[in-house]
């Protein structure tokens, strides 16, 4: 049940994934930890300017766990006067429930991030309209029906009480069967009472879905974190929820980032070799000028490379490749 009837907003700004770690990931070459907290800082500053309610689908952080002192500290003070609601994903949490060990706990607890479930909801009065809010975090399943009558009646300026049905906006962080999405494990179906259901998870953006009277929409995430073709083309967008007395409506709002190639290193290609020095040996050379703290250069070298060894020898160079990333993991927690 919801703690009290929200009526200071006019909409909803919904964000996946930032992914907050405090270590470069992958071939990222930029200030990765205070870039992403600019951009979460700009949707709660684009929440003050036009009072919305900052809305996260998940996987606020990377890593679940003994995350920077100085990054927390930085989540919460600008998060103390613009709490978020939201749910947590698969990187939230080390267990398959969030506990105390994991670092969105401490923004819980801290008041800076509040968790809607099917029981616990958000609900505001917007123009007019009751405007809910649920979800259902990682794991957590997917209802087939919401009952309205939880959601509690709101009076106007002259009163009376809207006898319309709420609108319900669901989060999900799920494999959902969208189309041109291979890994699907939810179908799609419509949920009684429930107007709009936005999933993170899945990083790229992807066409809605209608289901019935249930729109699903799968926005992407703000965080570009691999390499990878489809994060070339995409663009990192919030969702600003706009409520009228005729429903919902969406638009999108870009959140400010650098071209591509400005924050990932190039993919590596072969390099003229010296005099009696090998392939790999000149290859390992160019990954010093590349150097990422999640080791993904040298993992997708040997990737490429290992083969050609004895695999006595192979197991030690990846034994020895997995112990120096993660005393580099260790580092940067």
């Amino acid at each position: 049940m919801p703690d009290k009837v929200h009526h200071q907003y006019e909409g909803l700004l919904i964000f996946g994934d930032p992914h907050l770690e405090g270590r470069q990931p992958n071939f990222r070459k930029d200030d990765y930890p205070n870039v992403i907290l600019k951009k979460i800082e700009f949707c709660l500053e684009y929440c003050r300017q036009h009072k919305l309610q900052p809305v996260c689908l998940g996987d606020l952080f990377d890593k679940p766990r003994d995350n920077s002192n100085w990054m927390m500290g930085n989540l919460i003070e600008m998060t103390q006067h613009t709490p978020i609601i939201g749910i947590f994903g698969n990187h939230d949490c080390a267990q398959p429930e969030l506990n105390d060990d994991d670092s969105l706990s401490v923004l819980v607890k801290s008041g800076g991030y509040k968790l809607v479930s099917a029981a616990d909801f958000w609900t505001g009065s917007i123009n007019g309209r009751r405007l809910v809010v649920a979800g259902s975090s990682y794991r957590h399943p997917i209802p087939k029906t919401f009952d309205c009558r939880l959601v509690p009646q709101v009076s106007d300026k002259s009163g009376s009480k809207d006898a319309r049905p709420p609108l319900v906006i669901w989060l999900t962080h799920h494999d959902i069967s969208f189309k041109e999405y291979e890994n699907g494990r939810t179908s799609v179906h419509e949920i009684e009472n429930v107007d709009v259901l936005v999933n993170g998870h899945i990083h790229r953006r992807l066409d809605p879905i209608v289901a019935g009277k249930t729109t699903w929409i799968n926005p992407g995430n703000i965080t570009r974190r691999s390499r990878s073709e489809s994060n070339q083309a995409h663009v990192p967008k919030a969702l600003h929820v706009k409520v009228s007395d005729v429903g919902l409506k969406f638009e999108d709002v870009v959140i400010p980032h650098k071209p591509f190639d400005e924050i990932f290193h190039e993919a590596m290609v072969p390099t003229e070799q010296s005099h009696g020095e090998s392939a790999f040996i000149s290859g390992l050379k160019e990954l010093t000028n590349r150097r990422t703290d999640s080791g993904a250069g040298l993992n997708e070298f040997l990737k490429e490379n290992i083969g050609q060894f004895e695999p006595d020898v192979a197991d030690q160079i990846l034994t020895l490749a997995k112990e120096i990333t993660q005393e580099d993991a260790h580092n940067y927690a």
